[in-house]
């Protein structure tokens, strides 16, 4: 494809260089070619390949071609030969009247590149008219008393051919009065002359009855006759005479039919029959009778036809007055035709290009001849085309233009151009005519395609099932044809740990995006990557563009509880003394869910427990605190079921089981809560195992325990000097705390010391309470102290 762009290009600048060489020497060259009128349809005239040196079949690849200046195809030019025919019938008389030489003006144009020459066809005249009379009887009146030598004027012959083949010679009959003589009037035309050889006497012979012949010099040679009738007439003294000899009169061409042009008349001093005269017409041609007529007694010359300059500029007449005695005098009339602008300018197309390239200037794109037939300023040719359009107009020769692109065009500001070629003649009023050419340009790869946005942001929700649609990015391309076939690709990531082509397809003819496999918000929630589009044009062009896909978050997690644990061994039990006041902090549930917003805002809800109204939990915190004051009446032992819910849709949940274990004071053993499922029999007896398991326990772990909370009470204390009341661990946290931060279902920050059992083969969670004491505990201060004090007792620290 770019070899061929680069040959039509380089042809074009051929076709340029040899315009210019054409006109050049088309200006300076003529061909001159005969033939004879009637020559037959398809005969040889000349070989134009010899004639121009060029060979048949560099004429023919060049599309040669014969147009004549009046658009007919009288010659056919034979590609395959290089012979100029014939084409039509060639009558020297229809073509050129009685100009002569017949000269048939007609170019040679060659195309790719463009050359003209200029050529002539002379039509040769052949004998193919006999002389003709116009009235087939001439009556003259000639007086007895005319003398010997007196000469009378005949009608002449009409004769269609020129030159040796026209008209002659005159011969008149055997007789024995007169004989004729050949006149010339010097415009080329013979007149014959009756010559009076002896005298007449109307009383011996009062009429002749003469044979008149026209003779033509062809050969073999024609003739034509007419009869010549005398009447012998009186005797007549005085012949008509004439104002003056020659009259002149302007007419314009477009006068009315019937409109009178000229009054001649003349005047005889004789009186009665042999003073009255007719006019007539003299020696006037068949063109000069359908044209004029003469009023016979008037004189008075009208128009029986419409003129035309363009055919006849002027008119000569011979008028002719006769008398009643047979004596004539003759005058002559000149009519000239004045032109009227009645002829708009032709425009006629000799080659035309109809497809221009958009890069290319100074393209030729068309080549006109203009005429008009008028003359003087009506035949005055203007030529131009509009203003506002890239093409100019350049003169070549004889009323010759050619139209070139006068710079690159854009075919995607303008991809049509209807160039008007307006041709106003000079005349008044001007007479116009326009010519509208259409030229397309075609494309060429100029215009990257280009995306309608810079970036994509594209959204899709997590856990999509695999080639999901999920959005669409368009471009567009202002060239056309294949420039503008467009294909979408994804560009490698730099990204070393994103696997692009893992996760996102794209349809490389529509621009359409597909996630190949199921996203998780939780592993990925956005990544990015480089589109780029490509045309397939020649160079092909590109552009790129950014796209962004945000993964939204799924409620497909349920909440996760940290503490306490719920897949331990053992159950968890928390302590709570008797002594507690309403609202006391039993323990606090913490829970986390791995999705974001709404999905992730928790909500606690106490579902079930041993004794309904004891204990109440927080929806937003997950604290579960006593509702009211405890009695001797209640159990000591509960077991709660918590419900912690997400705010997802739908929602989802987890459960957690408390056991909570009531106690005199924080003196009493620690003891492990059983099912409280089990029936009454079985928990009456695993709480026995308990309490003794208990007070043997605390029998030998007293001691122990009174040196650790002497210990742990002298730690505070030194510790209380530098951090205030409140004890907090510096740097990092320890092993076994657990950092609850203000997000997700906390409404405050905690600290949480995690005491594990010791021995169980399991490290389970025995209870979570806040290290650095929350504001909203300060009412259940003595009940938080006595609590403390028991812990520590047991070997906890609360901090």
């Amino acid at each position: 494809m770019g070899t061929r762009r680069m040959m039509i290009l380089q042809k074009r600048q051929v076709l340029v260089f040899f315009v210019l060489l054409g006109l050049s020497r088309a200006s300076t060259e003529s061909l001159h070619y005969s033939v004879a009128e009637e020559t037959e349809i398809g005969s040889f005239v000349a070989n134009l390949a010899k004639d121009l040196g060029l060979g048949v079949a560099e004429l023919s690849s060049r599309e040669a071609r014969v147009v004549s200046d009046d658009n007919k195809k009288r010659l056919h030019l034979n590609l395959l030969t290089g012979d100029m025919l014939v084409s039509e019938r060639l009558d020297r008389e229809e073509l050129c009247g009685s100009s002569q030489p017949c000269v048939l003006p007609f170019q040679v144009v060659l195309e790719n590149p463009l050359q003209f020459y200029r050529a002539e066809l002379h039509v040769r005249d052949i004998n193919d008219h006999s002389p003709t009379f116009l009235d087939k009887e001439i009556s003259i009146k000639i007086p007895e008393s005319a003398m010997i030598g007196a000469t009378f004027l005949i009608e002449n012959a009409q004769d269609l051919d020129v030159g040796s083949n026209g008209l002659q010679d005159y011969t008149i009959s055997p007789n024995s009065h007169f004989y004729v003589k050949i006149h010339d009037s010097g415009d080329g035309k013979m007149y014959p002359e009756l010559v009076l050889d002896r005298a007449l006497d109307h009383e011996a012979e009062s009429v002749l009855r003469l044979t008149l012949t026209a003779l033509d010099g062809g050969s073999p040679p024609r003739s034509g006759t007419t009869s010549v009738l005398i009447k012998v007439m009186d005797i007549n003294d005085n012949a008509p005479e004439f104002a003056q000899s020659f009259y002149e009169v302007q007419v314009p061409e477009d006068t009315p039919v019937g409109s009178s042009i000229i009054a001649i008349t003349a005047t005889d001093l004789d009186i009665g029959n042999y003073g009255k005269i007719s006019y007539s017409f003299l020696h006037a041609s068949e063109g000069i009778r359908k044209t004029f007529k003469i009023n016979p007694t008037s004189g008075e010359v009208n128009l029986r036809s419409l003129l035309d300059f363009e055919v006849i500029q002027s008119h000569s007449v011979d008028i002719q007055a006769t008398d009643g005695g047979g004596l004539s005098a003759k005058c002559t009339l000149l009519v000239k035709v004045l032109d009227i602008n009645d002829n708009a300018p032709e425009v006629t197309i000799s080659s035309i290009t109809k497809t221009v390239p958009e890069n290319a200037s100074e393209t030729l794109v068309a080549l006109f001849s203009v005429r008009d037939q008028d003359s003087g300023d009506n035949g005055r040719i203007l030529c131009s085309i509009q203003d506002d359009l890239p093409f100019i107009l350049k003169p070549t020769f004889k009323n010759f233009f050619t139209l070139l692109s006068e710079k690159a065009l854009d075919r995607e500001s303008r991809s049509e151009y209807n160039i008007t070629i307006t041709v106003t003649d000079m005349g008044t009023p001007r007479l116009t005519t326009q010519h509208t050419i259409t030229v397309q340009v075609s494309d060429v790869n100029d215009n990257a395609p280009a995306f309608t946005q810079s970036s994509y942001t594209l959204f899709v929700e997590e856990n999509n099932s695999p080639a999901l649609h999920i959005g669409t990015i368009s471009a567009t391309d202002s060239d056309s044809g294949s420039n503008a076939h467009i294909t979408y690709s994804l560009l490698p990531t730099h990204d070393p740990q994103l696997d692009l082509s893992s996760l996102i397809s794209i349809n490389a003819d529509n621009g359409q995006l597909f996630a190949l496999r199921a996203l998780d918000y939780e592993a990925l929630q956005t990544f990015e990557f480089q589109v780029s589009v490509t045309d397939q044009g020649l160079p092909a062009l590109s552009s790129q563009a950014l796209v962004r896909v945000q993964v939204l978050d799924a409620n497909d997690n349920a909440p996760f509880v940290l503490y306490p644990l719920q897949n331990a061994s053992a159950p968890f039990t928390e302590l709570l003394p008797r002594a507690a006041e309403p609202g006391y902090l039993v323990t606090k549930v913490v829970a986390v869910d791995p999705d974001s917003g709404q999905n992730a805002w928790l909500s606690f809800q106490l579902l079930k427990a041993t004794e309904p109204g004891l204990f109440s939990v927080w929806a937003h915190n997950g604290e579960v605190r006593t509702s009211r004051l405890l009695s001797e009446r209640d159990a000591p032992k509960h077991r709660l079921l918590l419900l912690v819910k997400d705010n997802g849709d739908p929602p989802r949940s987890a459960s957690v089981t408390l056991h909570v274990l009531l106690v005199d004071g924080f003196s009493q053993p620690y003891l492990p809560l059983p099912e409280v499922a089990r029936d009454s029999t079985q928990e009456e007896d695993a709480l026995t195992l308990y309490l003794v398991i208990a007070l043997a326990s605390v029998s030998s772990l007293f001691l122990l325990s009174v040196l650790l909370f002497v210990g742990v009470r002298m730690c505070r204390r030194a510790r209380a000097s530098t951090l205030g009341d409140y004890s907090v661990p510096e740097g990092h946290f320890p092993g076994h705390l657990v950092d609850i931060s203000g997000t997700g279902t906390l409404s405050q920050t905690y600290q949480y010391e995690v005491c594990l059992t010791e021995g169980t083969g399991t490290n389970e969670f025995k209870f979570l309470k806040p290290a650095i004491p929350s504001l909203q505990l300060h009412d259940a201060g003595s009940n938080v102290q006595e609590k403390e004090n028991f812990h520590n007792s047991l070997g906890f620290n609360i901090q």
